[in-house]
This record gives structure tokens, C-alpha cells and sequence, in this order.
């Protein structure tokens, strides 16, 4: 093998060792092994909650397992690919050596995002993950935004086989969406997308326009922890104010014929929560509550995390604002304004496509950790 190519593996080894032992690959085998023997007790599904909890984990643990292990067996046989290409002649040895080099590409690239996995070690970062995007300045054309930003995102979930728990959606009179929030269910998710917080903007040329003209548009994506039990977030009935109405679809009008939908407002913090998309207004009640603890929870977190800053002298978070924007017209292009990540692709990243983003946020975020 070339001096090159030897070098390549050796620092793909050390990068996948890091890796291995971060996960420590034989406690991962003994977890998998205590959930399996628990997702077989015929007992466990009496109590539905913790049944999909040990069900999801039992799955994400199988599914880290098995990418880390094809890993290190794809990384073993990449000597024999090589020794295999130049024992060729001619044409077939260049072919050869060309695959080889396009899997050793695709080896560094699937390293690199499972390198990325290690790096969510933050206190709530395991947990499922709260969305709620709402649109900003550019008035229907924000309001489709903020629907297509929400397409964006439960694409991304579905192409990955995680589950997604639609709380709300307030559709806006002409197009698209005022607000929507929902939970994206697997572990690791709160950590995962958290890096997708911030403005998100849009340059395109308005379809709602019938000059055709060029419209930026922004939506706001705020993402959460969804809260356990564990974290004590209390909320007194008696400073709740419980609104109950019927449930609106797209253009206004009304989707069911009972008052189902509820909106919770926290008198204390003024935070305001609205639910609809259950049957009920029982079940609907109980997810605005569980929106209402995780924006609680999150309020709790930026005053602890104010009085750390002060203690340091720190002017706060570094985190801009605008994050990333989407351009359409007059030219195609994806840009990560904190990364400076970019893709000339905007139908593929629009289509859940954004796994390049969130790797290279989630690394950028631990690099701001510690400088």
C-alpha cells in the first residue's frame, strides 16, 4: 500500500478506537443484553410509557452496536481491498484502486459522523427532543416557511427511523404555518438537534407574489429537552389559566365539533402553550402541560446558566442569532452562518437532508465549550 493510504488507515484506527472506548463497546453489550431480558417480560407493556422507553433504548443501543462493529470490520478488510487492487493489472487495477479509495472515503465520512455521537455528553443531552418553530418577518411567505422548515425536520426523522409526536400546529389564514411543536422520540435527540436553534432564513423568489419578485423570510427554531420525572418542575393548578376551543386546520376553519383544543397560560412567566392535535381535550391538556414543564425546565437552565456567566464575567452566549440561511433565487445555496458549512443542494437539504449541518454544529459547539 502506498505511504499515504497506510497513514489514512493508521489515523482512522486511533479516531474509531476513541470511538470504541467512549461508547465502552462491552458495557453497550451488557445494557443490550439487561433490555433485551426486559423488553421480554410479558409484564413490562402494563405500564405503556416505560415499555416504549426500554423498546426505543433497547433499539438505539442495538443500532450504535451494530454501526461501530461494521465499522471496525469494514476498517479490518480496507488492507485486503488494497493488497486485492494491486495484485491486478492494467485498467482493472486502476478500477480497483479507485474503489478502494471511494470506500476508505466513505469509511472516514461514517468515522467522522459516529466520532460526532460520542460528543453529546452534555447533562440533558440523551434525552428526546421538543421542536417548535414559529414563523417570523415576511408574512405569508415566513408562515410557508415555517411549514417547510417543519417538513424539513420530520423528513430528517423518518429517513432515520425516529419517531415524531405532532403537540400543535397553528396554520396561518392565507399559507403555511404561525407556529407548530412537536417531539422527536429516540435518544440522543435533545443533543442532536439542539444545534439547530436559532433564526433560520429564506431568499427566494415569493410564490405569493404575482410580480415574482424576491422575498426573505425568517422562522425561528426553538429546540427543548422534553422533561422526566427526575427534574422536578412543579406547576401549581392554581396559576395556570386553562382556555379550551376547537381546533382549526388550514385557512381557519374548524377541524372537529367539540372544544378539545387547549391553550395553557403560566401566569407567573406569561409563557403561553397551545394544544390540538390529540383527540381529546384530556390528552390534549396533558401534552401542553408537557410542552409547558420543558419551556420551564429550559427557562430554569438560561437563569442558571445567567448567574454562571455573571460568576465568570462572560457576556453571555456566544450563539448567534441568525444560524443559517437558505438561498433559492438568485442563485442555489445552504450556508451555516456559524460552521461556514455549505451546500449548493437546497431541494436535498429542504428534502431532510441535513445531517452535514448538524455534525459540523454539534462540533462547533464543543470546540466553543472549550475555547
Amino acid at each position: 500500500m502506498h505511504p499515504d493510504v497506510t497513514a489514512d488507515l493508521e489515523s482512522l484506527d486511533t479516531t474509531l478506537t476513541t470511538v470504541e472506548k467512549v461508547l465502552d463497546v462491552d458495557e453497550l453489550r451488557r445494557r443490550i443484553e439487561e433490555l433485551e431480558m426486559q423488553a421480554s417480560d410479558p409484564e413490562l407493556w402494563n405500564d405503556q410509557e416505560h415499555a416504549q422507553k426500554v423498546t426505543s433504548e433497547l433499539s438505539h443501543a442495538q443500532s450504535e452496536l451494530r454501526r461501530v462493529t461494521e465499522l471496525r470490520q469494514r476498517l479490518e478488510d480496507m488492507p485486503v481491498l488494497y493488497e486485492l487492487a494491486e495484485s491486478e493489472e492494467g485498467e482493472e487495477r486502476t478500477s480497483a484502486l479507485a474503489d478502494a479509495d471511494a470506500e476508505r472515503a466513505s469509511l472516514r465520512t461514517d468515522i467522522a459522523a459516529m466520532e460526532v455521537k460520542t460528543m453529546l455528553a452534555g447533562e440533558y443531552d440523551a434525552r428526546d427532543a421538543l421542536v417548535n418553530i414559529r414563523s417570523g418577518a415576511g408574512g405569508v411567505d415566513a408562515a410557508d416557511w415555517a411549514q417547510m422548515l417543519m417538513r424539513m425536520y420530520v423528513r430528517w426523522a423518518e429517513q432515520h427511523g425516529y419517531g415524531v409526536e405532532v403537540y400543535d400546529t397553528s396554520y396561518a389564514e392565507e399559507a403555511g404555518l404561525k407556529s407548530a411543536t412537536f417531539a422527536v422520540k429516540a435518544p440522543y435527540m435533545y443533543g442532536t438537534l439542539s444545534v439547530e436553534q436559532g433564526t433560520h432564513r429564506l431568499v427566494r423568489i415569493s410564490p405569493f407574489d404575482n410580480q415574482g419578485r424576491r422575498q426573505t423570510s425568517f422562522a425561528e427554531v426553538e429546540v427543548l429537552p422534553v422533561v422526566e420525572t427526575t427534574d422536578h418542575i412543579d406547576i401549581d393548578e392554581n396559576e395556570l389559566k386553562v382556555d379550551v376551543y376547537r381546533s382549526s386546520g388550514p385557512g381557519g376553519q374548524s377541524v372537529n365539533t367539540t372544544d378539545s383544543a387547549v391553550r395553557l397560560t403560566h401566569l407567573p412567566t406569561g409563557i403561553v402553550v397551545t394544544c390540538q392535535n390529540e383527540k381529546s381535550q384530556l390528552q390534549n391538556k396533558a401534552s401542553a402541560m408537557r410542552v409547558l414543564q420543558a419551556k420551564l425546565l429550559e427557562r430554569k437552565r438560561q437563569e442558571e446558566r445567567a448567574e454562571l456567566d455573571a460568576l465568570k464575567g462572560d457576556g453571555g452566549s456566544s450563539w448567534g442569532n441568525q444560524m443559517r440561511s437558505y438561498v433559492l433565487h438568485p442563485y442555489q445555496m445552504v450556508k451555516d452562518l456559524r460552521t461556514n458549512v455549505e451546500s449548493n443542494n437546497p431541494t436535498a437539504i429542504l428534502d431532510g437532508d441535513i445531517d452535514q449541518f448538524i455534525e459540523a454544529g454539534i462540533r462547533w459547539r464543543m470546540a466553543d465549550v472549550e475555547a
